[in-house]
């Protein structure tokens, strides 16, 4: 029998991480989290890090297990991630993804075959030192041409996935999209994906507000503490949350507009996020408001009942 597995998707701020924990409260589980960023040790008050106190017990996975140095892609997160489902559904109890990283997911869930080729080191030298020359979009512009769906969905300043793009094509003859697309589209697992929605304009609005909470926990503090001890170029520090901050330290922007490019680039992401769970996966969405949250998760425990028994 495939082993069943849930997965709670959704844009930021909705409700993810309180709804995890009831599951795995009522239904034995222990909770993965799928998002890119809370691999990072450091990364806590920008990710909206699960703190210690909030886990009630309930055991959680995937959170600081690499440096802010280090890369982690999806073919990372995929062998990760797979590899706690097995231990976690071995001691019995059900494994809980949640996150907002949509290509995290559903790599993971429908067993992605990411390219097992070697990288080309010097081709990837060549590539870093024509940016270095030139900047990124002669390199970009080319990937535009070549794979038009992938340069979509990869921005510019990404040099990494832009190089790893480019990359595959020139060492295989095939895109980065065709190999997505040749994916099987039949899960090993059976997933069970919970979506949690709210009206625009009032999750933009505790989008802003939650950047409010985090300013005043000590965001600015932590990714000063990030930036000083020389991270600011890592992929890492390329994260919403982070990278809105290197201007005001370089001292070309103010505070308060790094702050409100920040709530806008959130905003954005959590649109980015809805669109992709709504095209890219077949996912049950439940409709929620700060009034009746508690009663769209009983209605959500009751649908889950009959199935994990």
């Amino acid at each position: 029998m495939k082993k069943k597995v849930i997965a709670i998707v959704g844009p930021t701020a909705v409700g993810k991480t309180k709804l995890s924990i009831e599951l795995a409260k009522r239904f034995n589980g222990e909770i993965i989290s799928g998002d890119s960023m809370q691999v990072y040790k450091g990364f806590d008050i920008g990710t909206a890090k699960i703190k210690p106190v909030e886990m009630q017990g309930i055991e959680h996975h995937m959170i600081d297990i690499r440096d802010p140095n280090e890369e982690f892609s999806a073919a990372d997160f995929k062998e990760n991630v797979q590899t706690y489902i097995t231990e976690i559904t071995s001691r019995g109890k059900l494994p809980i993804i949640v996150g907002g990283s949509g290509l995290y997911i559903q790599s993971t869930l429908y067993d992605y075959n990411f390219s097992t080729m070697k990288r080309d080191h010097d081709l990837t030298r060549e590539m870093e030192e024509s940016i270095a020359s030139s900047g990124i979009m002669p390199l970009y512009n080319r990937l535009v041409k070549i794979d038009p769906e992938q340069a979509n969905k990869i921005h510019p300043n990404n040099h990494r996935r832009v190089i790893r793009a480019l990359e595959i094509y020139e060492s295989t003859g095939k895109t980065m999209t065709e190999y997505q697309k040749a994916q099987t589209i039949e899960s090993p697992y059976e997933p069970m994906l919970l979506g949690l929605e709210m009206d625009r304009d009032l999750l933009y609005n505790r989008i802003n507000e939650r950047v409010d909470v985090m300013m005043a926990e000590g965001l600015l503090e932590e990714v000063r503490d990030l930036y000083e001890k020389g991270y600011h170029a890592c992929p890492s520090m390329k994260a919403i949350g982070y990278k809105e901050f290197i201007p005001y330290f370089e001292g070309v922007q103010s505070l308060d507009e790094t702050i409100e490019l920040l709530k806008r680039n959130s905003r954005r992401y959590a649109k980015r996020q809805f669109t992709w769970f709504k095209n890219k996966m077949d996912v049950t969405w439940y409709s929620v408001t700060p009034e009746t949250i508690n009663e769209k998760f009983g209605i959500i425990f009751e649908d889950l009942a009959g199935i994990l028994k």
